[in-house]
Parts: structure tokens; sequence; C-alpha cells
């Protein structure tokens, strides 16, 4: 059984921590791995190696930092079938799924070889007589990753390839129940031959995490994860003086008009709803309609009663499982409080079994029915694939109750109408909007933004966003008189 290491000064090494942990395979049981949850040494022992590496890469030109990423995104691509099944092995997704993940990680690898252009500055000339005024970027230091499990192939990528090209070190911490796939990850990026130092892979849980808030040599973290974890990052690592950015936990919303087309929308919402066994920030989560709800629910039931559940390398799954068994023991005690509420079920996925995987933590798609606006499940993650349909006379109402909610990271509607679509643009609070789309990712050119507890801090992932966080401004105001050339 293969016990992963750390990665560190480019040389594999073994955690100073003996505390190993089964990797399982959440469709089947089977242990993929043992990994370490590693402690304070490893960090600082990464750290060290950043510091030391930083020195190095911050004075290689931009333009030949990039082309360490044009190699990387050749990289990528050629491995990007191999990367998926590890993937899928690991968090229990699709082929599918697990392939368009990588896809996006490598749309931010290329949007990232821009930064020649990106991390241009500004200039005045004569601001007043004779002098001139500046300002340029340059890297913030050593940096660190703290990813969750549900994207182990992507997150980590909205920041690192924009870190790395603005000059900064950087430390990679894999959630410890999918660390083979940034291992895998790594492991190819040594084809790269980047400077000792320059990236870094720490193993490990909340030990590691807290080492990596208080180290005082890393500057700059993010972090993707639920809303009390990204909570307490973000106020650990910045008083502890560092630069934070938390990607927190969604209660995502979807507003369906009557005027919205039935057929459309309900593969699309199904598809937000399901994807990833509803394990991702940006799954749809309640769904809201507004007036005349029958055919629209019709729709919905029918399409969540033929999805295909099972193991995502099989042929024709549509839907993994969910990544551990405490995960699946949430998930029904939480359909569990939705009926004790008042709710009804008109699909309900408890006790999925799958045939040849018994063993899996399975849930089939469940559809439950006007859960009160002001209970529990109304607001809670379910993160499991779980819809809650309500049923609203208005889009008023539609919008204040969206509003109400302590999240705010993706809210969409579907409709015809140009005129509500821009009204709901324009009130909805959340970070994300999409109209008549069902996940609103944001490609790799724009911030993956989130409002209220969805994040902490100021600067997003991805874009511009990255660009800022990983650099500091630094403001040059010179003068350079004639009388002086004279002198020399």
């Amino acid at each position: 059984m293969e016990k992963l290491q750390n990665y560190i000064n480019g040389r594999w090494v073994d955690s100073h921590s003996d505390h190993l942990v089964d990797v399982l395979n959440p469709a089947t049981q089977e242990v993929l791995a043992k990994v370490p949850y590693g402690n304070a040494q490893d960090v600082a022992d990464a750290a060290a190696a950043a510091h030391e590496g930083f020195q190095e890469w911050r004075n290689t030109p931009v333009s030949k930092r990039v082309q360490y990423l044009f190699k990387l995104k050749t990289i990528l691509e050629d491995n990007a079938d191999d990367i998926a099944r590890t993937i899928v092995l690991e968090s229990g997704k699709t082929f599918i799924e697990a392939k368009a993940e990588m896809v996006r990680a490598i749309e931010n690898v290329e949007n990232a070889c821009g930064m020649p252009t990106l991390i241009q500055g500004e200039f005045s000339e004569d601001i007043a007589k004779g002098i001139d005024e500046y300002m340029i970027r340059q890297p913030l230091g050593p940096c660190a990753c703290i990813a969750p499990f549900n994207f182990p192939g992507m997150i980590t990528f909205w920041f690192l390839p924009y870190a790395l090209a603005c000059g900064n070190s950087y430390i990679i911490k894999p959630s410890e129940k999918v660390p083979l796939t940034m291992t895998k990850i790594v492991a190819l990026m040594e084809q790269l031959d980047l400077p000792k130092g320059v990236l870094n892979l720490v193993q490990g849980a909340r030990e590691t995490v807290d080492a990596i808030l208080e180290h005082p040599v890393i500057k700059g973290i993010s972090f993707v994860g639920s809303s009390n974890v990204a909570r307490y990052v973000y106020s650990k690592g910045s008083a502890n003086g560092k630069r934070v950015q938390a990607q927190g936990g969604a209660k995502n919303p979807v507003i369906v008009l009557p005027d919205a087309d039935i057929d459309m929308t309900s593969q699309i919402v199904i598809d937000s709803v399901y994807g990833c066994a509803g394990q991702r920030c940006l799954a749809a989560s309640t769904i809201i309609t507004v007036g005349e709800h029958k055919d629209i629910t019709e729709s919905l039931v029918e399409s969540a009663r033929n999805r295909k559940t099972g193991f995502g390398l099989d042929s024709d799954v549509q839907m993994g499982p969910v990544i551990t068994a405490e995960s699946k023991t949430r998930v029904h005690s939480l359909i569990d409080k939705g009926l004790h509420e008042g709710g009804r079920v008109l699909v309900d996925g408890r006790n999925a079994k799958v045939d040849g995987y018994e063993k899996g933590n399975f849930i089939a798609p469940t559809i439950i029915e006007d859960i009160p606006l002001d209970g529990e499940l109304a607001a809670t993650e379910i993160f499991g694939p779980v819809l809650s349909l309500v049923h609203i006379n208005t889009i008023e109402e539609a919008i204040r109750f969206i509003n109400s909610g302590k999240y705010g990271n993706m809210a969409c509607i579907f409709t015809s109408s140009g005129l509500n679509a821009r009204r709901f643009r324009h009130e909805a609070e959340a970070g994300n909007i999409g109209i008549n789309i069902g996940v609103a990712a944001p490609v790799a050119q724009f911030p993956f933004s989130g409002w209220k507890d969805s994040f902490y801090g100021d600067l997003h992932g991805q874009g511009k966003h990255a660009v800022e966080f990983f650099t500091q401004t630094k403001v040059v105001i010179e003068r350079w008189l004639k009388e002086w050339n004279r002198k020399f």
C-alpha cells in the first residue's frame, strides 16, 4: 500500500508525522493509499524551501516564468485522462465530470500565460514639473493553497498558475480525503524542472492547516471549503498578517418563472443539482417556482428518477457517490429534517443500492417539496444530491427570499423576459449570477466571485483578482534634474 509523501525543495520526502489515514474509494471503500496527517515541522520545511526558492524565482523575468506554464499546459493536456481517472477513484465523480474539471484547470494555466500583460503597472509623466510617478507590481513571497475535496484537480489551479507567473513560490496542501490527484500532478510537474523550492506539497489535516496559518514566511493563503472553516482560516490567517482569500459554502437558489422553457430548464436544473452528486459550491439547491408550477415539477421529478447512479468509470453513469460514509449519514439526516419540518418527498434517494458496489456511499437523486422557507433545511448547505422545491407567488417575493439568506455564492433565474432577467441580475445578492444558466461558473478570465458568508476576503480566485492577490504594488516618485547630469 502506497504511503504518500511530501514534495519539498525538489524532492519527495516522508512526513515527520507517523499518523497515517486510509484514502478510500467512495464507491467501493477500497483503500487507495495511506496519507500522513502532517505536522508543523512539515510546513516549516516547506516554508524554508519556498523562502529560498522565492529569492531566485522573483528575479526570473515574467516572460521566462510563463514559459514553464506553457509547458505545464501541454503536460496537463497529455495526461488529462489519467488524472481524471484518479479523480474518479478518490472523489467519486464520473469520468466526464473529472475531465471537465481538468479542462477548467487548464483554462487557468492558459490565462496565467498572459501574465507579461496582466502584471503591467502604470506610469504618469510630469505629475509635477520634472517629476514622474509610476506603479509596479512585485510578488508577495511564499504563498499556500488549502484545497477542498470536491475538485481535487481544478481548484488549486484557481491560484497556483497565477502565483507562479507573478513570481511567488508555492505550497499546496491538498485535502486529506483526496490527496492522490495533486500528488500525481506535482509528480508530473517535476518535468518542468522548476528551481528548487518554487513548488512544494505537504500532506495533512487540521494541524497542517494551522501551521500554514501561523508560519511567518507564508505571505498569502487561498482556501476553499465550508463557511465555518473559511471564517476560521480568514480570521486566523489575517490576524497573523497574511493576505487571505477564503471561499466558503453556499445555498444556491434558482428561480423558474412561468415563461421559462420547461424542457430546457428542467434538464439544466437537474444537471446543476445532481452534477458531482451535489458536492460543489455552485450546485443548485433550492428551486423556486413562481406562479404555475405543475409542468416544471413533473419534469424535474421525471428527470431525477431517470438519472443513473453508480461508479464513475462505468458506462452511462451520470452521478457517483458522496465522498464519505459520514457525508452520506449527514445528508440522510438533513432529508429527515426536511420531512420533520413538513416537506414532502417526491423522489427518495435514501438507501440507494448499486449492484456490485454495495459498500459505496450512494444517495440517489432526491426531491423534497414544500419545505418551510424559515426552516433549517432551507438555510443549510446540504452538499449532496438533494433538490428542495418551493413555490412562491411573485418574483418580488422570490428575490426577497433569496436575499434573506446568509450565503451569496450563486443565484440563477430561468425566464424569457429580458426585463425580469435584468431586474434579477441587479437585485439578487450573490457574486455569481446565472440567467438561463444552471451553474454560473466563471471562466478563467473572470474572478470566481462570492458574497456574504460565501466568501471572506477582498480578492477572489482567477482572473485579474488573482493577479491583484499575488502581487503587491509599489509606487515610485522620481525626479531627475538636468543639472545633475552635467555633474557626471
